[in-house]
């Protein structure tokens, strides 16, 4: 038995990340693009005063430690503020992802057994819709000026967000309690049964927050303006809202309006160095930077995330001055597992080799443990060469589903440790970049041989006339399987399906070059953005092949 170090035990809870931030980045700014429609300001200091006042009235309202309360909310400072007053008084901040159907937002609400559910007023009809199924919910809370309140509300028992802060107490003080408490809860997207919720505690979140903004990971600090257009209701925004207290950022939310127009003026007007998003949202942005001939004055860096970044996009934010970070992770993983970027040895590298550098999905953060295993669950070798489905294990990822459920993702090896099973398919190579093949149930078999999609559609987006593209598999009498390209053409361009089958020639050996191209006016996204392969493969599942 060791002898134990005689250090301090202090809990890695949430809300010592606003103390610390009320003490040492007091002054730094917080700008929101309301609901309201006007401009925003406060501070980090005006922030944990609000949110200590929130924490006060919830507690004379009721609301439990260990309570579920729901936000189905942009990003702007009173959902900033109810992510610190929840988790801080220690209850579970329960981010609602609005664009989920009806009835899965119904199911999710059930299922977490919320009491309270802040709102934006944007999503009031949608709480007029459901509202009625959610039996549960005893208090409905609009996120608005009290002056700004419509005359006819949603549902019944509808309370306003300024009203209730009004109420409580701005010298609440936090409590202390274990760091292993639950702090946030949010649901996957998954493409087939009820989505599936995933717990995270305070230790897990402020441990994924200190090593996403090491260096080698975002690499952030006091000194940037960073605009989060990944909403806060996905996957807690990448961890940028706990970030933002750590190291004193000023942080621009984008609210509703993630228009490419919109999304440029902030940029531009809040003098912002970093902005993070799923590549849809950066699609728009260049779109209409290109059509208006513009630059970006201070905007230098990009995190992108959600989906895989095609190297056509890496090029065109480079040639804006814009480097680029591919983050890779998922709802179970807090979410980032790694980091591709360009640093090191890298620099030296010529351009389009940084690029496809990039466009993998890059090395994992520390506290993240990596495998590849093959169909027998046998590990596979690190090489590059041969891939196999991407386990991890680490403090920040998933140990079992909120209510249970999703049993065949988890697995212990034969040292004991548990693993948990992402669903893609990766290679690895010797020197640990990860690169993703596919998703395993959107892989591509062909005579035995495994083809990428993202490959397929990475050299389609390459293409000028492409906007976006998705490979799908149909069904073929010889070869089991072969690929289509399903593609959406950008605004006044013009490709050929032989011309872009041709674009193919030399990119990639001939037998993975897709056997028809289908053109359509838009792909089907899902609740995050990504591109729902499942709901192509039954559009196209008829699919006849040219002779």
């Amino acid at each position: 038995m060791g002898v134990n170090g005689l250090m301090m035990q202090m809990p890695l809870l949430v809300s010592s990340l606003l103390e610390h931030a009320e003490r040492h980045h007091k002054d730094s700014e917080v700008v929101s693009r309301r609901t309201e429609g006007d401009l925003h300001r406060t501070t980090l200091k005006e922030i944990a005063g609000r949110a200590r006042q929130l924490a006060s009235a919830l507690t004379e309202l009721g609301v439990q430690q260990g309570e579920n309360v729901a936000t189905m909310a942009w990003n702007n400072y009173r959902h900033l503020e109810i992510y610190y007053a929840v988790s801080g008084m220690g209850a579970v901040t329960h981010t609602l992802n609005p664009r989920y159907s009806p009835q899965q937002l119904i199911y999710i609400l059930n299922h977490a057994k919320n009491r309270t559910v802040f709102f934006d007023q944007t999503f009031a009809p949608l709480v007029k819709g459901i509202a009625a199924h959610c039996p549960t919910v005893e208090r409905w809370v609009m996120m608005v000026d009290e002056d700004k309140m419509p005359a006819e509300l949603p549902t019944e028992n509808v309370l306003n967000y300024e009203a209730i802060l009004a109420k409580g107490d701005a010298g609440y003080v936090w409590p202390q309690f274990d760091e292993n408490a639950a702090c946030g809860l949010c649901y996957t997207s998954g493409t087939t049964g009820n989505p599936k919720g995933v717990l995270y505690s305070h230790r897990s979140s402020v441990l994924h927050a200190m090593v996403a903004g090491q260096p080698d990971g975002i690499g952030l600090c006091s000194k940037d303006t960073v605009l989060p257009v990944v909403p806060m209701f996905h996957v807690n925004a990448w961890g940028l809202p706990y970030l933002a207290m750590m190291t004193g950022f000023k942080l621009v939310l984008p609210g509703p309006r993630l228009d490419g127009a919109s999304i440029y003026e902030l940029l531009e007007a809040e003098k912002v160095t970093l902005a993070a998003g799923v590549p849809t949202i950066w699609l728009g942005l260049l779109n209409y930077v290109q059509q208006n001939n513009l630059k970006f004055s201070t905007f230098n860096k990009t995190l992108v995330g959600g989906a895989a970044i095609p190297i056509s996009m890496i090029r065109a934010l480079d040639a804006l001055g814009v480097s680029t970070m591919q983050g890779w992770g998922m709802t179970e993983m807090s979410p980032l597992g790694t980091i591709s970027k360009i640093q090191g040895p890298d620099l030296n590298l010529p351009k389009e080799e940084q690029f496809a550098r990039i466009a993998k999905q890059g090395k994992a953060l520390f506290g993240v443990d990596m495998k590849i295993v093959d169909e027998a669950g046998s590990e596979l070798p690190w090489g590059g060469e041969e891939s196999g489905e991407l386990l991890v294990r680490g403090p920040w990822i998933i140990d079992s589903y909120y209510g249970g459920g999703g049993e065949k993702a988890f697995s212990i090896d034969d040292s004991g440790k548990k693993w948990f099973a992402t669903g893609d398919v990766s290679r690895i190579d010797s020197t640990g970049l990860m690169q993703i093949t596919d998703r395993s149930k959107d892989v591509i078999k062909s005579g035995g041989e495994w083809i990428s999609s993202i490959d397929l559609e990475n050299i389609a987006m390459a293409h000028p006339a492409v906007l976006e593209a998705a490979a799908i598999a149909v069904n073929h009498p010889k070869w089991t399987e072969r690929p289509i390209l399903v593609v959406v053409k950008r605004p006044n361009a013009e490709v050929t399906r032989d011309e872009l089958l041709k674009f193919y020639d030399g990119k990639i050996i001939k037998m993975y070059i897709p056997d028809d191209v289908v053109f359509v006016n838009e792909l089907p996204h899902g609740a995050t953005g990504k591109i729902q392969k499942l709901q192509l493969r039954e559009q196209f599942k008829d699919y006849q092949l040219p002779e």
